[in-house]
């Protein structure tokens, strides 16, 4: 009886597709999902991708599609961001053809021309500090890369066809610390725009963007004792940290400067817009343990850690228990891999101690002082 339970709810759930639906990805942000797992912020993201990526459909449930990236590869792709496109001839195979390496006034560029756009996924290395991009369905036929003087901050660059369609770029940098890179699509030619460690390591000549979590609708954790809404706060601390940073010369940028609606893609695409060098988000905890409190900082990607780790260590100073520094952090404003960003759950509202912190004017200003101190010691980190 389990078993027969088990086969229906995987038929109603699982239709098998006899031939591939080909199409593309649309949308503002469409991504892809490694399975179907899901928590309260979704299921784990394996890669944001541009507009207009052709993918193979090969199975369906309730919300996402099942797409195969290459012989051995699989993702799942949610349902809102795939459109079908009949006119689409799918090929035998998709060869890569001749790269360019080179650099304008503001970034260092890698350009692979393709016949199509085809899916990517990329991530991070330390020690060496690199970049590694996977094209899936693409086969080599590149037999020559020219590397320009233009480029500053790629040391190396070189490829290897790691499976019969999977070809994998590595990138090189000349610094320890990773400072971001974004990949898209200009016409059918894949671009890594990789961005430059600054030529000066002070807070005054950094552009930083702050985020205060949730607004509007969204008003996020509720204090414990008071019921506090978890969205003012932010908000109060995220002006105080702005302040600090703009006082020791910053160029500051917010996410939000009111109580209003704004939808994590929104965030995003607004940060992709201001192009920050870094970015700081604020948020309250919250746990179903009382007695749980404490600081803690996130990532997700490993070339972004020192910057949450400096941070971490400056908010202890405030005398907060450590939470713990939490990486792979499947949080939208951690995906992005443009510029290294931190999330800082300062305190939990769970918690009456740090409920009373959270509420305190002058432990909000101390909040902003530490976090500027911890960036601070990151920037010194590399000199």
């Amino acid at each position: 009886m389990r078993v027969l339970l088990l086969c229906c709810f995987l038929l109603a759930n699982l239709s098998l597709f006899s031939q591939p639906v080909i199409g593309r990805t649309t949308g503002r942000l469409p991504y892809l999902n490694y399975g179907l797992g899901e928590d309260r912020l979704g299921g784990a993201k394996m890669t944001y991708l541009d507009s207009n990526v052709l993918v193979r459909v090969i199975d369906s449930t309730k919300a996402d599609y099942k797409v195969q990236l290459s012989q051995m590869h699989t993702a799942f792709l949610p349902k809102s961001l795939f459109k079908k496109d009949t006119a689409v001839q799918l090929q035998p195979s998709y060869l890569t053809s001749s790269w360019r390496v080179w650099g304008d006034e503001q970034y260092d560029y890698v350009s692979v021309a393709l016949p199509e756009k085809l899916p990517y996924r990329s991530v991070q290395e330390i020690d060496p500090a690199r970049i590694v991009v996977d094209i899936v369905g693409a086969t080599s036929n590149s037999n020559w890369i020219t590397q320009l003087k233009t480029a500053r901050e790629i040391k190396n660059v070189w490829y290897e066809q790691v499976e019969d369609d999977v070809f994998r770029i590595y990138v090189e940098l000349k610094h320890n610390q990773h400072w971001g890179y974004f990949i898209s699509y200009k016409n059918n030619v894949l671009q890594l725009r990789v961005k430059r460690q600054p030529s000066s390591l002070k807070i005054k000549n950094l552009k930083i963007a702050i985020d205060a979590g949730h607004g509007g609708t969204n008003t996020g954790a509720t204090g414990t004792k008071t019921k506090i809404a978890e969205k003012e706060y932010t908000l109060k601390i995220a002006n105080e940290v702005a302040a600090y940073l703009c006082k020791k010369g910053a160029s500051v940028s917010m996410t939000r400067c009111a109580d209003v609606d704004l939808s994590m893609v929104d965030r995003t695409l607004l940060l992709r817009e201001q192009d920050p060098d870094l970015l700081i988000s604020i948020h309250l905890n919250s746990s179903g343990n009382p007695a749980v409190k404490g600081v803690s900082t996130y990532y997700r990607y490993i070339g972004f850690r020192p910057l949450s780790q400096t941070i971490l260590n400056r908010m202890l100073e405030l005398g907060l228990n450590n939470f713990g520094n939490v990486g792979a952090f499947n949080f939208s404003l951690s995906g992005p891999t443009e510029y290294p960003n931190c999330l800082v759950e300062v305190a939990f509202l769970s918690n009456e101690d740090d409920e009373q912190k959270i509420r305190d004017e002058a432990f909000q200003k101390h909040v902003a002082k530490k976090i500027y101190k911890g960036i601070n010691d990151w920037l010194k980190q590399m000199k």
